[in-house]
């Protein structure tokens, strides 16, 4: 079992207060938060939907890369996953968008879409976000067999 610790310390209201999130657990860097940040421009600051956009880009990419080899395909040359995270004040966050582009050698487009929907399922931060409208688009490009645009939606909510 593995457990990873963040940090934040916060000054002032909710709408024009401002703070800074440390990850504890790697020491991996600090990152400076606000309100503004949040619903407006970033400007240089993150927030929790960025970190969260992050965090399940991360796991769904390892994720994926597992499914695939488990069932029996060779390891992935590259994924590059892209998470949208939306927030809307008043409602939260409204739905993830999953962009994912794969190299992925000797694998057609149903064994690819099979893996992804596999990923979806089991994916710790889209278990975790279950009750979140979450949306997959992906395709096979470059080297891989078969490779096709088709891409899968899936709602895991």
């Amino acid at each position: 079992m593995a457990t990873r610790t963040a940090k934040t310390y916060w000054e002032g209201s909710l709408t024009e207060g401002q703070g800074e999130t440390h990850l504890v657990s790697s020491g991996a860097g600090s990152f400076e938060v606000s309100w503004a940040a949040r619903v407006d421009e970033p400007g240089g600051m993150t927030s929790p939907e960025e970190l969260l956009a992050a965090a399940h880009a991360t796991c769904f990419s390892k994720s994926l890369a597992h499914e695939l080899v488990q069932a029996g395909h060779p390891a992935p040359t590259s994924l590059d996953t892209k998470a949208d995270v939306t927030f809307e004040p008043g409602k939260g966050i409204t739905g993830i968008e999953l962009d994912v582009s794969a190299v992925v050698p000797g694998v057609d487009e149903q064994q690819f879409q099979e893996a992804v929907a596999a990923a979806e399922k089991n994916c710790p931060v889209s278990r975790a976000l279950a009750g979140t409208n979450i949306n997959v688009e992906a395709s096979l490009v470059g080297e891989s067999a078969n490779a096709g645009a088709a891409g899968g939606t899936q709602d895991a909510g």
